[in-house]
């Protein structure tokens, strides 16, 4: 049994593209846990996914040995490499669940960013040791100095304590391993106690079952143990024990303090709930661990299978998705326009994307998307309040007396220069200016309240453009507040597809209309009839386009002679295009569900 004094859990958090999956390949490698033949770029990045956008999605983690030169000592080091994005903030906290420490990375060229500053109160919030790092110092315009004082001020972390790396060359890892082995606390915990263990993460293994990866807190498992899953219940038997070296090896036993994973031959995916505590079936344990409080769902919009998927392959698919990726939910939904789908639940527009793509890539099946929308509160003339995630469960507004919209309160961090750029950009987006705070004579951080609704789609992308890619945001839900709002109908060829509604600010539905079934004109093929394309609030139509028809030449053989010939021809080619709108069906494409978010020229 490993000395629990000699062991080390941390996680690696900053903000996106600060050089966090650098830092634990430079960590790998100098700890020779994986040959130099097999080292590359994103080790512990296995998706393939991650790779070709060039971010983590999922947490990684690896078990390294590091022979420290103070001591003389072999400690173990249980990393996880985690997502800098706002939209995996959970995944985030799930990864601190099972540390005691942090390292803190900042980009010595952009300084202190949104998430920067999320993560550290989430880490001060875990109470971990945190040890702030200045990476990429070997970069020509980095400032590093002014980095750290830029720490001090935004966080109150001393600028003394701070490490100035360069995760790509590996100039200052000896002083980081040094503080690594110094600074962050052993983990704590009785291996001889009843076995509290906390299932973090999991993942569907088609041969073995759910692989539940785990932190043990107290006691010790051992492959043949039988254990029990407390929120299911349910008893299995264990068949494999192991750890990440990166790679997965079987090892005799996990004991307290220690971080690997376990394999039971579950089959049922909802037996395993990720934040369950797993012990002994024999010698259970008291209390549950606390688990991880549920995630809050920001962005919904529907799937759909598309024209070679079933809708239980869709489920199936979803299911096993969930198993990974607990931040996300599911439950049936019916559309007149496409039939039996889902409604999906999602912390952010990335994270939704990212949820699509695995579905397709990793089940090999087709999904149709609808437009993603906010959930919203409706308090009905009765008093009673109720929550929608989808325009169509809107009750008729002659019982409703108030909606309510969620609201966030927004930082956005960018260089100074760029405070009018964005003050206008907040200004169409009904974001009500909180405060300015200075972080440098050239950084300053704005802080806004919006709608969660106006910044869902392209506000990072504009704010992007706005400050020459310097802008940061990060945001949190602070409730809901009542909006003059209303449902904004979309009718093709006479019928109302509710997966097109969308609620929007009534001072912005006229111009909104329009703009959509502009768009929508070009989305839409033509077809051998005519579409009327309309926008409508109730029952008053506040825009109107048509896509016009194919048609045939009916008139081609007609080589002179009397005109009421030709015209007889077309009185009966019109006549069956009337017969086919009546009965024809209007393919609407991915594309034109997507035209919904797109605010385009309305501004």
């Amino acid at each position: 049994m490993f000395d629990r004094r000699l062991i080390r859990n941390f996680s690696i958090i900053a903000h996106i593209d600060h050089g966090k999956s650098t830092l634990a390949d430079r960590i790998l490698v100098a700890t020779a846990a994986v040959p130099s033949r097999e080292m590359r770029a994103q080790f512990l990045d296995d998706m393939d996914l991650e790779r070709e956008m060039g971010i983590t999605i999922k947490a990684n983690r690896a078990t390294v040995f590091h022979a420290s030169p103070l001591d003389g000592q072999t400690y173990m080091l249980n990393l996880i490499d985690t997502p800098g994005h706002v939209d995996f903030h959970y995944e985030v906290s799930r990864a601190l669940a099972a540390c005691e420490g942090v390292l803190l990375l900042v980009d010595a060229s952009q300084g202190v960013q949104a998430q920067t500053v999320a993560n550290a109160y989430l880490a001060i919030e875990h109470n971990l040791e945190i040890i702030p790092v200045i990476n990429k110092i070997d970069l020509p315009h980095a400032q590093p100095e002014d980095v750290a004082l830029e720490l001090e001020h935004v966080l109150g972390i001393p600028a003394e304590q701070a490490i100035f790396t360069s995760a790509k060359t590996g100039i200052g890892m000896d002083q980081l391993f040094q503080s690594i082995v110094t600074k962050i606390p052993p983990p704590t915990g009785n291996p001889e106690a009843p076995l509290q263990a906390l299932v973090y993460d999991a993942k569907m293994d088609v041969h073995r079952g759910v692989i539940c990866h785990l932190r043990v807190m107290e006691g010790s498992l051992c492959r043949g143990d039988k254990i029990l899953l407390m929120a299911a219940g349910r008893t299995y038997n264990v068949t494999e024990v192991g750890k990440f070296n990166p790679k997965s090896r079987i090892v005799d036993f996990l004991a307290a303090g220690e971080v690997g994973y376990m394999v039971a031959g579950i089959k049922t995916l909802h037996d395993v709930n990720i934040g369950d505590t797993l012990t002994l079936d024999n010698r259970r344990t008291e209390t549950p661990l606390p688990g991880y409080h549920p995630p809050q769902r920001m962005v919904y919009c529907d799937f759909y299978p598309g024209p070679m998927t079933e809708s239980p392959a869709l489920r199936e698919a979803l299911e096993r998705l969930w198993l990974n990726d607990s931040s996300f939910s599911f439950e049936p939904v019916h559309s007149n326009a496409l039939g039996f789908g889902f409604r999906c639940g999602f912390l952010g527009l990335l994270h939704m994307k990212i949820i699509q793509e695995r579905l397709e890539r990793e089940n090999d099946i087709d999904v149709v998307q609808t437009a993603p929308t906010v959930n919203y509160q409706v308090l009905k003339k009765d008093g009673e309040v109720i929550e929608i995630d989808s325009p169509s469960e809107l009750p008729d507004m002659s019982v409703v007396e108030e909606i309510r919209e969620p609201m966030i309160d927004a930082s956005l961090i960018m260089p100074a220069d760029g405070i009018g750029a964005i003050m206008k950009i907040a200004e169409e987006r009904r974001g009500l200016y909180k405060k300015t705070e200075y972080l440098s004579p050239q950084r300053v951080m704005l802080t806004y309240r919006f709608p969660l609704a106006e910044i869902i789609y392209d506000f990072y992308d504009r704010l992007k453009a706005a400050t020459r890619g310097y802008g940061t945001m990060d945001y949190e839900l602070i409730g809901y507040e009542t909006g003059d709002l209303c449902k904004l109908d979309i009718l093709v060829n006479g019928v109302a597809v509710d997966a097109l509604s969308i609620i929007v600010h009534r001072s912005k539905a006229d111009r909104r209309g329009r703009s959509l079934i502009r768009r929508l004109k070009t989305e839409i093929s033509r077809h051998l009839f005519e579409i009327p394309l309309q926008a409508a609030i109730g029952n008053r139509i506040i825009a109107r386009e048509s896509i016009k028809p194919l048609r045939k030449n009916v008139t081609a053989k007609c080589y002179g002679g009397d005109v009421t010939r030709k015209r007889k021809l077309l009185e009966k080619q019109k006549e069956g295009k009337k017969r086919m709108k009546m009965v024809g069906q209007v393919t609407i494409p991915q594309e034109a569900f997507m035209a919904v978010l797109d605010p385009g020229d309305e501004n």
